[in-house]
């Protein structure tokens, strides 16, 4: 990260905006919707993740600090029980798979993702085993690169009121995202804090506007929104897997 030329810090920086946006608009998504942007910059996702999750902590205390009452607690608890396992498997992926392996991963799972929100597909459960199925494989991706969020959150629509939904899931982040930093610090990885005072102000002006239309994104036309953020998701992919071919 110290000797990146001009554009890349200028890129990550409005890329940092994206996430904040995306994770305080619609509750989930700012590692799925940012990381492989980033990988275009820089493809080693263990320089990023540490900043990531720092971001999602911080955050997730602004948004959840007077709302704590509103979050379901029983689902978190069930939540989890089920997920603590595989998030741990995935952590220990994480850094001891080849960088290569865990960037085409990235693109990979993204890659689904962008195909899902394009074609109107939502990935959702209609039965308790494929909740926990979901949840375990969510809770394995969110280890290796915290984009598990699409696939956690189709078990939390089933479960969870709309009006919970996002405090819950802020707390269910934090949660996980504590668990990948502490194991991330344990293994010395580096978390780039003196990047913090600069990238954190980028993430507040995207968390901030998100804020403002996280109404309008919940109740207004959410799916042309999600189709156009899958055309672009398809297209970075395409070309982040384009390099390794």
């Amino acid at each position: 990260m110290d000797d990146l030329l001009l554009w890349q810090y200028i890129s990550i920086a409005m890329i940092f905006v994206w996430t904040g946006f995306v994770r305080s608009g619609l509750g989930f998504g700012g590692a799925a919707l940012g990381l492989p942007l980033l990988l275009l910059v820089v493809d080693n996702p263990l320089i990023f993740i540490p900043l990531i999750g720092v971001h999602l902590l911080f955050f997730s205390a602004i948004t959840v600090g007077n709302k704590i009452g509103n979050v379901d607690w029983s689902f978190l608890k069930m939540a989890f029980a089920v997920m603590i396992i595989p998030k741990l498997i995935g952590v220990f992926g994480l850094l001891t798979l080849p960088t290569i392996w865990m960037t085409v991963f990235v693109y990979s799972m993204t890659l689904f993702y962008g195909c899902c929100y394009l074609f109107k597909y939502q990935i959702k459960s209609q039965h308790a085993w494929v909740d926990y199925i979901l949840l375990m494989i969510g809770a394995y991706v969110s280890g290796t690169s915290l984009i598990g969020a699409p696939l956690i959150v189709a078990v939390v629509l089933r479960r969870v009121s709309k009006s919970q939904m996002r405090d819950t899931l802020f707390v269910l982040w934090s949660v996980l995202v504590s668990i990948k930093l502490a194991v991330l610090g344990y293994a010395d990885v580096e978390f780039w804090w003196w990047y913090q005072w600069w990238l954190l102000p980028c993430a507040a002006i995207g968390h901030v506007i998100g804020l403002k239309m996280h109404d309008k994104l919940m109740h207004g036309d959410a799916e042309t929104f999600k189709q156009w953020i899958g055309a672009v998701l398809i297209v970075i992919c395409v070309v982040g897997l384009w390099r390794y071919v």
